[in-house]
């Protein structure tokens, strides 16, 4: 039987598929795991002492997405798509960079996962927006998970940050 995944879904068929196949369905929900991850950077502090920001939106998307190695298939639309590892331990040394980040956009950042292929930096801010720095600089993927997951599996370009 033939069913329009796309009505039942909330995400678009190929990131719906990209998703499932890294082992992720709608439900997940693994707390435990959030709450190790939440402790390991709460207890991190850098040489010069930085230390990481975890709030709610950080440990929801942990929850859900958190462990997850994500692969996706087809071309992209306008940039390559992204081979991620949602994994906040990714930037477990990068308490300056995120707090810098967080300054300069008003609000504070934590780390979400890496581009595996890039090793791009996936951060998330206290209202669920997500970005990627990367060493061409920082980038703005959505304003919350879903919309940064769609935009790093279909290949969309994202939206360069500029200061000012």
């Amino acid at each position: 039987m033939h069913t329009d995944r796309t009505s039942t879904t909330r995400f678009a068929v190929p990131v719906d598929a990209a998703l499932r196949a890294a082992g992720w369905q709608p439900g997940r929900w693994d707390i435990k795991q959030a709450e190790i991850w939440a402790d390991a950077l709460r207890d991190h502090a850098s040489p010069a002492g930085h230390r990481h920001t975890v709030f709610p939106a950080a440990v929801e998307a942990w929850a859900e997405f958190g462990g997850l190695h994500i692969t996706p298939t087809g071309p992209g639309r306008q940039v390559a798509p992204a081979t991620l590892h949602l994994d906040p331990l990714h930037g477990l040394h990068m308490a300056r960079t995120l707090g810098d980040l967080g300054r300069a956009l008003g609000t504070e950042v934590c780390p979400l996962g890496a581009e595996t292929d890039s090793q791009a930096l996936l951060a998330i801010d206290t209202a669920g927006r997500v970005y990627t720095l990367d060493h061409t600089g920082d980038w703005y993927l959505g304003a919350d998970i879903d919309q940064a997951l769609t935009t790093l599996i279909t290949g969309t370009e994202p939206t360069r940050l500029t200061a000012g």
